[in-house]
């Protein structure tokens, strides 16, 4: 038995996400057997990014307005410039966020992809990085910041940039395969 099978994981993104940053964690899980949904703020397909060369359109399965986060077992929020700001401006995907740290579901974010748990008010007091740039958003949220490759804190695995990925898929996988933390419930409340 592969190590995600009967686990649904939700990949949240919208168009300008940086495309190996979604590629390479949605082929990590499938390889351990896991269901994944691309979920998005549209439907049909979203664009992808290679730093600033547009990349590859991936297919959603579905739209935001209709996930449920009650159908999942974990969440992942790739990075890119364009594909936080977008999410974290849509009060569905907040709100699917929300409901994941709520359900003490994991939830693995990458590069910028932090920006998105920012404005769902759920780092502060919580060990994490991001890259580079948004590093200063994190430490100014309340979140307690390293500049390492991977950190894990209670179910939540964030990571620096694309460099990163080895590391970041490696503890997603694991955090996954763990399943409910209860200290994802206590940073809604932080």
């Amino acid at each position: 038995m592969s190590k995600l099978e009967n686990k649904k994981i939700a990949i949240v993104a919208a168009d300008g996400f940086e495309q190996v940053e979604l590629t390479s964690p949605l082929d990590a899980l499938k390889k351990e057997g896991a269901e994944v949904h691309v979920i998005s703020i549209k439907s049909g397909e979203i664009t992808g990014f290679n730093h600033m060369e547009r990349g590859d359109s991936i297919k959603v399965d579905k739209e935001i307005a209709d996930a449920d986060i009650n159908d999942y077992d974990g969440v992942v929020i790739p990075g890119g410039l364009f594909n936080p700001d977008a999410l974290r401006r849509d009060e569905k995907v907040i709100a699917f966020v929300c409901g994941a740290f709520a359900k003490k579901l994991p939830v693995a974010a990458i590069c910028h992809g932090p920006q998105v748990l920012i404005t769902a008010e759920v780092v502060k007091g919580r060990k994490m990085t991001g890259f580079t740039a948004i590093q200063p958003d994190l430490k100014n949220a309340g979140a307690e910041v390293s500049d390492e490759e991977v950190v894990v804190d209670h179910g939540l695995v964030t990571s620096r940039n694309p460099d990163d990925l080895p590391a970041f898929n490696k503890k997603m996988v694991e955090e996954f395969c763990e399943g409910e933390h209860a200290k994802q419930k206590k940073s809604i409340a932080a």
